[in-house]
């Protein structure tokens, strides 16, 4: 028998081999097969540890029709931060789907920033104006990054602020972002200062109550909001979700987890889950994108298994092609 060996790739071998502009194809193509039917990703399975905010979720996801077969294991620890570690630990396992073989283990953490970006980039693609060339971001974290990275990917982005309760993280990110992106990234007094001046508004924080002011929102934007994934924690005021086109990952996910889009349901500010369009709809052509220059629109993500198992095999197929990262035998 043929032993079995196991690609392991780090972080710095995935951001070697998925750059922001495939990721962002590869999730398109996942959100596609997922609105037509052509995936099995059952709900995540959510194991609260007490005493508080510590969280274990586990994702499997099939993209039918391919071998592209993904398991990812997340842990958030809420008060890591405070440790100097990290909120979440990850690992996805890629294995093969006509034999289940084990093919490769890869650092989670940094697959999931970059699909979540990802994921933003593609709603970003759709429904923001097209003119559209400041960016603002509410958080400076690892997921705040690669949404800034990936808007500016899709659109040509002339300046971008940030906002953190952290002045230093901000200050942080701002020098970072602007070095990376060759942008001036410039950190806010407010989050309410940092939208009113955006086009694209990018919310990336674990932030159980909103992170503006509806007031702050011009008309015309376009927000992302990836960080509340609990249906009662939200990032984005009601009144904003009740002005905005609807736009989600998966109905069905976000009934399930996304407190921004479920408080506003209960308070009776937004229409039923049936006029809230799936980014996967609109990328295949089936709902339109952005249909006027003051449309404001809301990309609602909670994150979903099919992105890590599309940008996985992505990072796979690239990763050995490079021939990145250490193989071992089981």
């Amino acid at each position: 028998m043929t032993p079995t060996t196991l690609l392991f790739l780090s972080a710095a071998d995935i951001r070697q081999a998925l750059t922001m502009s495939a990721a962002i194809a590869a999730v398109t193509d996942a959100f596609i097969r997922l609105s037509a039917g052509g995936a099995l990703a059952p709900p995540r399975l959510h194991l609260a540890l007490p005493p508080r905010d510590r969280t274990v979720l586990v994702m499997p996801a099939w993209l039918t029709g391919t071998d592209t077969l993904s398991v990812k294991v997340i842990a958030l620890y809420g008060d890591n931060p405070s440790r100097s570690l990290p909120l979440a630990h990850a690992l996805v396992v890629v294995l093969d789907a006509e034999t289940g073989r084990p093919r490769a283990v890869m650092d989670g953490a940094a697959l999931t920033a970059l699909r979540t970006g990802a994921a933003s980039g593609a709603a970003t693609a759709r429904l923001a104006r097209p003119e559209a060339d400041t960016a603002a971001v509410i958080g400076a974290g690892r997921q705040a990054r690669t949404q800034l990275e990936a808007v500016c990917v899709v659109r040509s982005i002339r300046r971008a602020t940030v906002f953190d309760p952290n002045g230093d993280a901000a200050a942080a990110f701002a020098t970072e972002m602007s070095a990376a992106l060759s942008i001036p990234v410039a950190p806010a007094r407010s989050a309410d200062e940092a939208v009113a001046a955006a086009g694209i508004v990018c919310t990336a924080t674990p932030s159980a109550t909103p992170v503006f002011d509806d007031d702050a929102i011009r008309p015309g934007t376009h927000i992302n909001a990836v960080g509340a994934y609990t249906p009662d924690r939200r990032e984005i005021p009601g009144a904003t979700v009740a002005r905005a086109r609807l736009v989600v990952d998966s109905r069905a996910a976000c009934l399930e987890e996304a407190g921004d889009l479920l408080l506003p349901l209960g308070e009776r500010l937004i229409g039923p889950p049936d006029t809230w369009a799936e980014l996967g709809e609109i990328a295949a052509g089936h709902r339109p994108g952005r249909q006027s220059p003051d449309e404001i629109t809301l990309f609602k993500s909670v994150g979903l298994a099919v992105q890590d198992a599309a940008a996985a095999a992505a990072a796979l197929h690239a990763a050995e092609a490079l021939g990145l990262g250490a193989r071992v035998e089981l």
